[in-house]
């Protein structure tokens, strides 16, 4: 497997790119970067409407970020200002979280509404081109869902994962190790079953909320100082967090049992670049194994990173992941970095192995 330790996107990168500022040009005086203006609005998807957050050119490429549970559009700062300096970044409080609308019910927060919810700022903020989805946890597993839909051939240029498997894919992957119980399959499930379990929790009457509305919301910002090292910062962990936890509870409620026990065959053509947060404590490596039938435009990457540190504590590595992936499926060759972590099908449509001598994921430390 080859192992790079240089920060992705420290090649050629616009100017202004390595602090999220925008440049241009100002007679006799040359490039003058100026912050990237950031723009508020809220855009209607079926009876909800979705806080929404515009950064950098609408004219460049969008770049759409998706957070995950229990976070606002506040966990990609670092990300989206790096890259608001050549590219326009779309975020988004999704429903139930920040400041969207939450809807009641369970229901109301199934993956096909979740997906909605993506087609709905995708159109408004980039109707006439597709844009570029990259997501985190349940942002993640949400994101999956729309990827995976027919209409995403001409409406999402790309995916970038971390942290969230398709609710489907798991559920053939975990099938998959049941009828073939080798010890290496059952040494995964053992793993994940470990790493699953505040799932569990989530699926007990009264305990999860009660646990976040008498204590746990207020000292969220100590727990990831401690788990993760990330100290608290403006907007991180939201005002709004301890609502927003046990709303978001339903997200596990509405979705997880119904696809692991009956899933889907979801394929996408889209082109995916998985990034496997190698320290997670909550989604095990192993469950991307298999990815290729499913994603065979495919690219592989790790990053030394746990859970929350990817994007608060390693956002301009994460940055740089997405820069070189976005730039090269808009016509620029491929970093190095980004070829070595091709997988999936070459243009001839053989299968790229990822046992094949000098083949593996992209390896970033630190």
């Amino acid at each position: 497997m080859n192992q790079d330790h240089s920060e992705p996107g420290s090649g050629p990168a616009p100017r202004g790119a390595a602090d999220g500022l925008l440049a241009h040009e100002v007679p006799g005086r040359g490039p003058v970067r100026a912050p990237a203006e950031k723009r508020r609005t809220r855009v209607r998807s079926g009876d909800v409407t979705l806080a929404v957050h515009e950064q950098g050119d609408p004219a460049a490429p969008t770049v759409l970020l998706v957070h995950g549970y229990p976070d606002t559009h506040h966990v990609w700062d670092d990300v989206a200002e790096r890259l608001a300096a050549d590219h326009h970044v779309v975020r988004y409080d999704v429903r139930g979280a920040g400041d969207s609308d939450a809807p009641p019910g369970k229901d109301a927060y199934r993956l096909e509404f979740l997906a909605r919810d993506l087609y709905a700022v995708a159109d408004a903020t980039s109707p006439g081109r597709p844009v570029h989805v990259v997501a985190h946890d349940w942002g993640s597993i949400q994101s999956w869902e729309a990827v995976t839909d027919p209409k995403a051939a001409g409406r999402i240029a790309s995916y970038t994962t971390m942290s969230g498997p398709c609710l489907d894919h798991m559920g053939h992957w975990l099938r998959r190790r049941l009828r073939r119980p080798t010890p290496r399959h059952l040494l995964q499930l053992a793993s994940q079953a470990l790493h699953s379990w505040y799932i569990y929790v989530f699926h007990l009457p009264v305990v999860a909320p009660a646990a976040w509305r008498l204590g746990l919301a207020r000292a969220w910002g100590t727990v990831l100082r401690v788990s993760e090292g990330v100290a608290p910062r403006p907007g991180h962990p939201h005002t709004t967090i301890a609502s927003d936890a046990v709303r978001g509870i339903l997200l596990y409620r509405a979705n997880m049992l119904p696809r692991l026990l009956r899933p889907r065959p979801r394929p996408t053509a889209v082109p995916v670049q998985v990034v496997t947060l190698t320290r997670d404590r909550f989604v095990s490596p192993a469950l991307t194994e298999g990815l290729e039938e499913w994603a065979p435009n495919l690219w592989r990457r790790e990053l030394s990173a746990t859970h929350w540190a990817a994007l608060l504590r390693k956002g301009p590595v994460v940055a740089g992941m997405v820069r070189e992936f976005v730039t090269h499926l808009e016509g620029a060759p491929a970093a190095p970095a980004l070829a070595r972590a091709r997988h999936g099908r070459d243009d001839a449509g053989k299968a790229e192995f990822p046992d094949r001598p000098g083949a593996g994921p992209d390896r970033v430390g630190g």
